[in-house]
């Protein structure tokens, strides 16, 4: 309703829907009696439905429509391999989510807006079909709940998605919001804490009428009630009775007794829990969840036994006082057996005041105590006769050895009864010490074979699995572990002093320090132009100022020699395509057709028209005529400055610009090998040796050079279109990108596609080197830090394959950090995949952030290599599903809506708060791997 507030359709897809059906599912549900939801249908909603139908027309017609859609979806279903012609032929299938599928029928009755008539007769007839505790059977609720549903019903529901009523699930911003007024607290695991190891094995998915399973919590408690490797199960009996109110009847349930290596828990859980007669309900909100107990020993300080013709009753009674609801057993003895192992169980960190005696036969039985004689009560015969009697009702004291004023009190009576039990057992023994030796020392050594059996390979199946998990997680980490918990100065990160420390002697600070403070607290705002080269390896920690200088001096001649290449290229690109725009205009005029045009104009060498040159001899000879010029001209433009205007040695006349572009593309500066240094590209163009003296060696480390003046032209004029329209979108609402800044940002960006024109452009490049032109401002810098930065980066775009790898690693580091957060993934659609993330990978969170959180990341990164992971991206993605897990787990998000919500939330992060989650994580899995 609050959607519908806005909007005068709601959509069909809405997970409103969806949530809104499961409610009122379970709802309808609750307290049903069996008679009335059938005995062996698997969908109680259907049987229901088809039982109110037979007296309710509304129903009836639901139930028609319902079966309809069931029938279409089975066929559909059954019939998915056949050919496409058949399938076009069948009524449309709505397209229909896991989530929405579960709900079908609730869900239809919304949709024809009889959900809330429906609902209404089941309250004003819900004697017939539930039990007296059931929702609908209260004279206030029943009423209630089918009012409510007169507003869904009323709505208008579409599949459609128009300009004027366009629909929307609610806002990234407004699911944070009540993210935090309904909790009162985030989840923050410590990062001291060992993460889980528990990998779930994955099912198959099931068909959608066989029963839901309960949810992960109800399952895990009735899994507990058996014996695991977690707690040893000491006792167990089904049909034990307790009374949970005084207004009803006692309800049969499993009493259990568990022991784990400190403590002792006794769990009673009613019938309907354990056989699943509520299976369809809710779990979570099912009546006889409120029932269940679980008690741990501690608390229990007396327990008092009755013992009757029916069994025996045993009353707990807590340290405050307070009595536990009897729990009355069946006949046979259970009582005495359920004592005995609660006595074993104490032992040896506690035991029963008083505790239970063993008898020749019997084993424990009851402390033969004596009935207690009111005083003044008839005759001394009488009195002795009823001495006599043993009682029936006890006692008993829990001690544990921590409280020592217990012990005190008791310690001769517990010394008295160990001296006769131990007395007994030895009468015993004695007896029969000579017939059992034997058998008994087998027994003892069969039963001690069994037990290190079992630990250890409980043990060796442990040590397996932990070390498959430190094997596949040991190479994103390094192995040198540093803490977080640091002094504050590496909190403040690299500041200016700090800075002008080093920069003054190099000794000061070691590189691996220096690093540490980047990656604990960043770099200082004002030194990011100075500090970045370094992390980028652009200079090397440790170089004098002079060898500073000289770095840049050679990166700025190099970029220079890069940009009168390109730019002769492009001028040549530049003028083939206005004389092809030429051509094609005075076709037009002409009046000739545009077919005969586009066939000259296919291949980019083809013959120019004669109305731009007269002859194609003349075009020829012009063309000839310019290599020559050209081959003298450009040696003198090694250290010449860029000139982009007409005076410029390649612009002017036609015949000036259509030189020889392999001309200038043999010599050593056009490597495009990501480990060749900058420098070097000068230094080896004094003497450009010609193609046809390349070894194979240098054909394979200068691939420009063996490439024909077409095939350059023809990659990049594909690549400079590209980089264009990348260029002119790139960032325009950001301050810096003024249109002589953009320009800037396009020079860099096609000098390091001419150096790399076998990768080539790839969209999001721009947005890479968007950061680092705006912290250097510098040309000639920004293009080495970029080159420097796409050494790692170029393997996540399509042509390289480190995708596959981030989100096999960001399944694994899901799966064992937090796995009720991949089982909700791998159930809403298995978007374990993890392909929302790609544009985390692909652009290193650039368009998640803002510019300053996008600088403050980046340094983190780049010092991370080598503080603490050089795949520190992995757990900053981690980082942000994690402090959004209780969102996506709340509102049960599948892949559509997961994306949907990381979109909103683009530019909204805390980087502080992502930044130190990330950190913790890495040392978790640190110390997992350490064993620590």
């Amino acid at each position: 309703m609050e959607e519908a507030v806005t909007r005068k359709f709601v959509h069909e897809d809405s997970s409103h829907i969806v949530s809104l059906c499961a409610a009122v599912e379970a709802c309808v549900l609750h307290g049903l009696k069996r008679r009335a939801a059938g005995f062996l249908r698997s969908n109680k909603i259907a049987a229901l439905f088809m039982k109110v139908g037979k007296s309710f027309p509304p129903a009836e017609e639901l139930c028609k429509k319902a079966q309809a859609l069931e029938q279409i979806i089975e066929t559909k279903r059954s019939q998915s391999l056949q050919s496409q012609d058949s399938l076009r032929r069948m009524p449309r299938l709505p397209s229909l989510t896991p989530k929405a599928m579960k709900n079908l029928w609730i869900r239809t009755a919304l949709f024809e807006k009889v959900l809330d008539k429906i609902v209404l007769f089941l309250a004003e007839n819900s004697s017939k079909y539930y039990e007296k505790e059931a929702v609908l059977m209260d004279p206030v609720d029943g009423p209630i709940l089918a009012s409510l549903l007169v507003g869904p019903c009323a709505l208008e529901y579409t599949k459609m998605k128009t300009a004027d009523h366009f629909w929307t699930d609610p806002s990234a911003d407004e699911l944070v919001q009540r993210h935090r007024i309904h909790s009162g607290y985030c989840r923050q695991d410590s990062p001291t804490k060992r993460p889980a190891l528990c990998i779930q094995k994955r099912h198959s998915s099931s068909s959608m009428d066989e029963r839901p399973s309960p949810s992960p919590s109800a399952r895990d408690y009735v899994e507990s009630l058996h014996q695991n490797n977690r707690a040893t199960l000491l006792f167990g009996k089904n049909n034990v009775l307790v009374q949970p109110r005084d207004d009803m009847e006692a309800i049969p349930g499993y009493l259990s007794l568990h022991q784990t290596a400190d403590l002792m828990t006794l769990k009673w859980t009613p019938n309907q829990l354990m056989n699943g007669s509520v299976g369809d309900l809710d779990y979570e909100r099912s009546v006889y969840w409120d029932y269940a107990m679980t008690i741990p020993l501690e608390e229990i300080v007396y327990l008092h036994c009755h013992q009757q013709g029916s069994g025996g009753t045993v009353v707990l009674v807590s340290q405050d006082g307070i009595q536990r609801p009897p729990l009355r057993f069946p006949k046979g003895g259970h009582l005495l057996q359920f004592l005995s192992c609660l006595e074993n169980g104490l032992l040896p960190h506690g035991q029963l005041d008083p505790p239970l005696w063993s008898q020749r036969g019997k084993g424990k039985v009851f402390p033969k105590l004596k009935k207690r004689v009111p005083q003044g009560s008839g005759s001394t015969d009488s009195v002795s006769d009823k001495e006599e009697e043993e009682a029936t009702d006890y006692v008993f004291r829990i001690l544990f050895p921590n409280s020592l004023s217990d012990f005190g009190e008791t310690c001769l009576l517990q010394g008295i009864h160990f001296s006769l039990r131990f007395a007994h057992l030895c009468s015993t023994l004695e007896c029969y010490m000579v017939s059992i030796v034997t058998p008994l020392k087998l027994l003892c050594d069969n039963m001690k074979y069994q037990i290190i059996s079992r630990a250890f390979y409980g043990w060796l199946a442990y040590c397996r699995h932990l070390s498959t998990v430190r094997t596949h997680l040991s190479a994103l980490v390094n192995h040198t572990i540093v803490s977080p918990d640091l002094p504050c100065d590496a909190c403040k990160g690299l500041t200016a002093d700090v800075w002008q420390m080093f920069l003054q002697d190099c000794n000061t600070y070691k590189e691996q320090e220096l690093l540490r403070l980047v990656y604990f607290g960043g770099v200082d705002p004002s030194l990011r132009k100075e500090v970045w080269p370094f992390l980028l390896g652009h200079y090397q920690f440790g170089m004098s100022e002079t060898e500073r200088k000289e770095v840049d001096e050679q990166v700025r001649l190099c970029y220079q020699q890069t940009m009168r290449e390109w730019l002769g290229c492009e001028e040549i690109v530049r003028q083939r395509e206005k004389e092809q725009h030429a051509a094609a205009l005075a076709k037009c005029s002409s009046g000739a057709s545009m077919d005969s045009t586009s066939s000259k104009m296919v291949h980019h060498d083809s013959t120019v028209s004669n109305e731009v040159f007269e002859s194609v001899e003349e075009v020829e000879q012009i063309e000839t005529e310019s290599k020559r010029e050209e081959a003298k001209q450009v040696p003198k433009m090694n250290n010449g400055a860029v000139h982009n205007g007409p005076s410029s040695p390649d612009s002017g006349h036609p015949s000036s610009r259509n030189f020889s572009v392999t001309s200038g593309l043999s010599d050593g500066s056009l490597s495009t090998e990501d480990g060749a240094a900058p420098e070097a590209a000068p230094r080896a163009s004094a003497k450009p040796p010609q193609d046809a003296g390349l070894t194979e060696q240098d054909k394979r480390e200068k691939p420009n050079a063996t490439k024909t003046e077409q095939e350059l032209l023809d990659l990049y004029t594909l690549n400079l279109h590209r980089i264009e329209k990348d260029v002119q979108r790139c960032d325009r609402n950001y301050w810096y990108f003024t249109p002589v800044n953009l320009e800037k940002l396009r020079n860099i960006m096609c000098s390091y596609i001419w150096r790399h024109l076998d990768i080539g452009y790839v969209q999001g490049m721009c947005d890479l080197l968007a950061p680092l032109l705006v912290i250097l401002d510098d040309e000639a810098m920004a293009f080495s830090c970029f080159t420097e930065l796409m050494k790692r980066m170029n393997q996540n775009f399509p042509h390289g394959g480190a995708m596959d790898t981030h989100f096999a690693n960001m399944r694994s580091l899901i799966q064992i950090l937090d796995s009720e957060l991949f089982e909700l993934m791998h159930q809403n659609g298995d978007y374990t995949h993890f392909y929302f993330c790609y544009r985390w990978f692909l652009l290193d969170f650039k368009r998640e952030l803002v510019y300053d959180d996008v600088f403050a990341a980046w340094e983190t990164i780049w010092a991370a290599k080598f503080a603490s992971s050089s795949h520190f991206v992995l757990f900053i993605a981690l980082a942000l599903v994690e402090i959004y897990r209780d969102i996506i787990l709340e509102n049960n998000m599948d892949f559509t809506e997961i994306i949907k919500f990381f979109n909103e939330m683009a530019e909204h992060h805390n980087i502080k708060q992502i930044l130190t989650l990330a950190r913790d994580l890495v040392y978790k899995v640190q110390m997992l791997i350490e064993n620590k």
